[in-house]
């Protein structure tokens, strides 16, 4: 099963290709210029991030953390038409285990109502929720997949900076020429 080299989650059926890399859908198609900065990524700097952003308070809740990458699993039906997702949160562990029962509940309750894929999926993405709670990121180190939005992250930053600087010069140059 295939994962999208953006925000990580599995892709069970479609996704888009660009190149070696898949991602889910079209938004995180476009992202795909970070995905290409973030391998480039000081070591020290995302070792420093990595860090501050386990070790911070939770972004949700306000608790004590650590702080890691919770994905919860959601599905709807109506007849012939079908939506799921998958949403990760950096968060702590309780609110992670809040996020996959609310996942579990709505799958539970609008899950059903489509024929094939409702009746399909709904146990799919309900198995993983359950599984998620029964592999719960280890608290004692960041996970891979914090380690991946950590660098996202930074990469996001060096190129707002970069187009910033760009545009000063750009700026610069006007008001001068």
């Amino acid at each position: 099963m295939a994962k999208c080299a953006y925000c990580g989650t599995y892709i069970l059926f479609g996704g888009e290709r660009d190149g070696n890399r898949r991602y889910c859908n079209a938004t995180c198609r476009q992202a795909g210029f970070t995905v290409a900065v973030a391998e480039h990524v000081p070591a020290e700097d995302l070792a420093e991030q990595l860090y501050l952003w386990h070790n911070s308070l939770c972004p949700k809740c306000g608790g004590a953390g650590p702080v890691d990458v919770h994905t919860s699993h959601r599905i709807w039906s109506a007849l012939f038409m079908t939506s799921w997702n998958s949403r990760p949160d950096v968060c702590c562990r309780r609110c992670g285990i809040k996020a996959k029962l609310g996942g579990i509940t709505s799958s539970v309750l609008l899950g059903w109502w489509g024929f094939p894929w409702g009746v399909i999926g709904t146990p799919i993405q309900i198995s993983r929720n359950l599984l998620g709670m029964a592999t719960m990121p280890d608290a004692s180190r960041p996970s891979a997949l914090l380690e991946n939005m950590v660098r996202l992250h930074i990469a996001a930053e060096m190129i707002a900076e970069d187009q910033a600087e760009q545009q000063q010069q750009k700026s610069t140059a006007t008001v001068s020429g």
